[in-house]
């Protein structure tokens, strides 16, 4: 299946039935009158989040959809058939927006959620509307009224509580696999991890919260290198983001410089989201004998001057894993405790993951412009930037 989490299309409500002309003509009845019906309404075209849609794939080769026309008014007043509204689904976590005005329309965050997209048109008027004291015999009619058009974008960003973020290799599938049942592709390359993964982890029976992996950054992801400007924009949604940082790293590399190349991405790539709750975990501690673990972390944190949590595990080993998931679900439960006893902060949060969605889209529309001109220059050039060049499997075992 490939995993598509961007998509344009355009949308074409239903016109609305014509309203009809007639006259009631019967056996001894000469001059019956007007009896001409109404039309029927068109059909409105309505997205809606379902949780059983997982990518936006069905929308990548269907650009055009249309819902249905009225019928046309009849004879004897009867009034034309309304048209069924044409129902688009999509994943939970789709944001519509209108190409044309450049304006968000919903953020569909919630199974069953609908949105109204483009509205069908009203029906037509037949004739016996137009019959009065004065005109006894109306052929006045209206005709029914077109349905709009919208050319559309939709954007998925997954929904997840914990974002990981990392290197390849850092070990993001490693510790989601340890921690729920979700079994994303692990091996000793870079970018195995090639879509988002979700996974939920269950601390106890009634306490849960949702987990994402994204392809690991390289240094230029902001700038289009690698996966990462892709999926950046998934951490957008995500309340507090993991930092994983491999100590043992194959190819030699710092862990104190791997983790500052992560966060220079982070901050050209959206400011709002590097300023996100972060904490840092340091993975692969049991390749490490206990000096040098201890010397690598006090660089590591010295380069970073890093002021928050901190934890030490081993992913594969699933040691330190439990404690961490703990204070995650305590956190958690923290933020959504503070949010019912006051609302403000509720609104205040979506306003933030707005904010940091605008950023993100933002980014990516200036970066594809800037992909656009150069492949206009060089006629060398290779414009990769689809979403949707590879198949890919997608992992969304909860």
């Amino acid at each position: 299946m490939k995993f598509v989490d961007e998509v344009s299309i355009n949308v074409y409500a239903g016109k609305g039935g014509n309203g009809c002309l007639s006259f009631r003509r019967e056996k001894y009845i000469e001059k019956g009158g007007p009896d001409g019906g109404d039309g029927g309404d068109g059909g409105s075209v309505t997205v809606e989040a379902d949780e059983s849609v997982n990518t936006l794939v069905d929308y990548r080769f269907t650009r055009n959809h249309r819902a249905d026309s009225g019928e046309s008014g009849r004879s004897r007043n009867c009034t034309g058939k309304s048209a069924e509204d044409l129902v688009l689904r999509v994943p939970v976590g789709t944001t519509i927006i209108d190409e044309d005005l450049g304006e968000v329309l919903g953020d569909l965050s919630a199974p069953g959620q609908r949105l109204i997209v483009a509205q069908g048109g009203f029906h037509g008027l037949g004739n016996t509307r137009y019959k009065s004291s004065t005109n006894r015999a109306p052929t006045q009619t209206s005709p029914g009224s077109e349905g709009e058009f919208r050319s559309l974008k939709f954007e998925l960003k997954v929904l997840a509580d914990v974002g990981l973020l990392g290197l390849p290799n850092a070990g993001k599938s490693t510790l989601i696999r340890a921690v729920s049942s979700a079994k994303p592709k692990v091996a000793d390359y870079p970018f195995t991890t090639l879509v988002p993964n979700l996974g939920v982890v269950s601390i106890e029976s009634h306490r849960s919260f949702v987990m994402a992996d994204i392809p690991g950054l390289i240094e230029g992801a902001s700038e289009g290198a690698g996966l990462g400007i892709r999926f950046l924009k998934h951490l957008t949604r995500n309340r507090i983001l993991l930092h994983l940082v491999d100590m043992a790293p194959y190819d030699g590399v710092e862990p104190a410089a791997a983790a500052l190349t992560i966060l220079r991405e982070l901050e050209r790539f959206s400011p709002t989201l590097a300023q996100r709750e972060r904490w840092l975990v340091l993975n692969k501690s049991d390749l490490l004998d206990a000096d040098t673990f201890a010397e690598r972390r006090s660089a590591l944190l010295e380069a970073l001057d890093w002021q928050g949590p901190v934890y030490s595990i081993s992913a594969i080993k699933a040691e330190g894993t439990m404690p961490l998931c703990g204070d995650l679900m305590t956190y958690l439960e923290e933020c959504r405790a503070r949010e019912a006893a006051d609302p403000q902060l509720l609104v205040a949060e979506r306003a933030l993951q707005h904010a940091m969605q605008d950023e993100a889209r933002q980014r990516i529309e200036e970066l594809r412009a800037t992909l656009r001109a150069r492949s206009s220059d060089d006629e060398d050039f290779d414009d990769d930037d689809d979403d949707d060049d590879f198949d890919v499997e997608v992992e969304y075992r909860l």
